[in-house]
């Protein structure tokens, strides 16, 4: 037990020192202004306001991540045709029901059209 105890302070000790070590040894970043601008690619960060973004994107990526999800789920249901599952058949057919609900009501209500 006492070797445990002994060991346990031993690689604390050295875990604080290679800790304090990495700090006084690592170069400071500098914080400029492109190291803390959120935009990364194509954008002047020198600007301090902010550029107008099209709501159209953002509507794109979260159907494109609703889709996505629905394929990844969408997947596996040949293997229930196989194995008989009937309970796990319907509810899959349900999802994607609801699914193709919702994707006919953004239709419906213009949010996939781009011009309007």
């Amino acid at each position: 037990m006492k070797f445990i105890m002994l060991m346990f302070i031993l690689l604390s000790l050295l875990m604080i020192i290679l800790f304090m070590m990495s700090f006084i040894i690592s170069k400071k970043a500098t914080m400029d202004m492109e190291k803390i601008s959120p935009f990364e690619c194509g954008m002047n960060p020198l600007n301090n306001f902010s550029t107008p973004f099209s709501i159209q994107f953002f509507l794109i990526a979260v159907l494109f991540m609703i889709f996505d999800v629905e394929i990844a789920l969408i997947i596996p249901l040949p293997l229930t045709l196989m194995n008989n599952l009937l309970n796990l058949f319907i509810s899959n057919y349900m999802f994607l029901i609801i699914l193709l609900i919702g994707l006919f009501y953004e239709w419906y209500n213009g949010a996939l059209e781009w011009n309007k």
